[in-house]
């Protein structure tokens, strides 16, 4: 399997357990890595054989922009189901959301969750 990545999406949302976040917003990252075929794509040249990374970021904007949850891996579960939804030639795709600045006590550079979403396992 061939992969395709997104890497270093950069948004603002207001998700969080605690209602200082949801309040004031914070930053997250992002990271896709989608598993496909990218064989035809390669041969025709042609946009429409491989995944617009243009709408993989829309995708996941729309859904860290958009309305509040309390969990990161909730982030991460829905960009991922999101993705596989709407990219018929991901076979699988991980996803990284990462919080930089969390409002937890400590010396750290970041907290995030990485899930795998497959076809195999994905409830249609």
């Amino acid at each position: 399997m061939d992969k395709v990545f997104v890497e270093g999406m950069k948004f603002y949302g207001y998700h969080g357990a605690y209602r200082a976040e949801n309040e004031l917003g914070q930053r997250f990252e992002a990271d896709v890595l989608m598993e496909m075929d990218s064989k035809k794509a390669a041969e025709t040249d042609a946009l429409e054989d491989t995944v617009n990374y243009a709408l993989v970021y829309e995708t996941v904007r729309d859904i860290i922009e958009g309305e509040a949850v309390n969990l990161v891996e909730t982030l991460a579960n829905r960009v991922a189901d999101d993705i596989l939804r709407k990219f018929h030639l991901v076979e699988a795709c991980t996803v990284k959301v990462t919080k930089p600045d969390p409002p937890i006590p400590g010396h750290y550079d970041a907290v995030a969750v990485q899930v795998r979403r497959s076809r195999d396992h994905h409830a249609h």
